[in-house]
């Protein structure tokens, strides 16, 4: 099994390697693949040194798996590439999720849509993989008739940069800005770009995405996205409206029997999800959850994931167990 990691030496790419190793991919060679800036680093995997190469050297190496996150534009550019050389693209970016021709898979909830014929396969938005989970049973349940969203996203998810921003003010060095504002000791309610909505894409993305996940358009999401000081983890406040009614200690049976889904939810013991916990962790973690007392059929829930991990790299690496696992690739 030949895999290519394009992005490599990114934030994600690191974190890509690193799920790789733990969970022992079937790897028999493995391309490292980056910018032309970075051609000719070294990097580690598993005690190996690998030679970072360009993206034509990889294309023509013809790996089975390219697993993407570099950025939209390199993927819209350089998986069709990659798939026409028979390589399944495995993509961490925004490029592919919407294409009515392309699958978005989060492997807990639909990865047996996929096929030999699905080259290029979109990894979703790291807030909406951590939103679907915990829906996902619910849903099933109960059917979904309206989800209400606010995110409290960390800057790992804006880059290093964003990392380095707040790492810079709260030492009170100054430095490179990621964002048009200080960070420490703020909160940011713009995360990726305005549109003429008055929404930001990643809004939008979280509107979207969990319609497509689950394919169906009879329920609606809105969703306002927050950036807050914190390094690593994604938090989000949730408020869904049910046809029909519910449970809460069924809530909690369903959502603790759910893959990849950890109930953290002890009002007594002050027991709750949170970002400093879910650190370097694949599952996702839920807790808060409570009966919305103003209407009928509607639950409120706070969630929250490593949002390097199971909100791109693991979702990524498990779409290539999924493959591998049932002969796809």
């Amino acid at each position: 099994m030949k895999v290519a990691v394009v992005g490599a030496t990114g934030m994600v790419g690191e974190v890509m390697l690193k799920v790789l190793a733990e969970r022992n991919f079937p790897i028999t060679e493995l391309v490292l693949v980056a910018s032309e800036r970075s051609v000719g680093k070294k990097m580690a995997y598993k005690d190996k040194e690998y030679t970072v190469v360009g993206l034509a050297e990889a294309v023509a190496s013809k790996p089975d798996i390219a697993i993407f996150s570099a950025g939209g534009d390199t993927s819209l550019e350089w998986a069709p590439k990659f798939a026409a050389v028979g390589s399944t693209v495995i993509d961490n970016s925004s490029a592919w999720r919407m294409d009515p021709t392309k699958k978005l898979i989060v492997p807990e909830i639909n990865a047996n849509q996929l096929t030999k014929e699905d080259k290029i396969i979109a990894n979703p938005n790291c807030s909406t993989i951590q939103l679907v989970l915990v829906l996902a049973p619910l849903h099933k349940k109960y059917k979904m008739k309206r989800v209400v969203i606010s995110t409290y996203q960390s800057v790992s998810g804006t880059g290093l940069k964003a990392v380095q921003q707040l790492e810079n003010e709260i030492a009170g060095v100054q430095g490179e800005m990621a964002y048009n504002y200080p960070i420490s000791r703020n909160a940011i309610p713009h995360c990726d770009v305005f549109l003429e909505n008055g929404y930001t894409k990643e809004e939008m993305k979280l509107a979207r995405e969990p319609q497509k996940i689950f394919d169906d358009r009879t329920f609606s999401v809105t969703a306002t996205a927050v950036r807050i000081p914190t390094s690593g983890g994604h938090s989000e406040s949730v408020n869904v409206e049910f046809e029909n009614d519910f449970d809460l200690a069924e809530v909690r049976k369903l959502l603790s029997e759910s893959s990849g889904v950890i109930v953290q939810d002890n009002p007594d013991t002050n027991t709750y999800p949170m970002p400093i916990y879910a650190h370097d962790k694949d599952d996702v973690f839920v807790g808060r959850i409570r009966r919305d007392e103003t209407q009928r059929n509607t639950l409120n829930m706070w969630i929250v994931a490593d949002n390097l991990r199971k909100g791109a790299a693991t979702n990524a690496v498990q779409i290539g167990e999924y493959l591998v696992a049932n002969g796809l690739v």
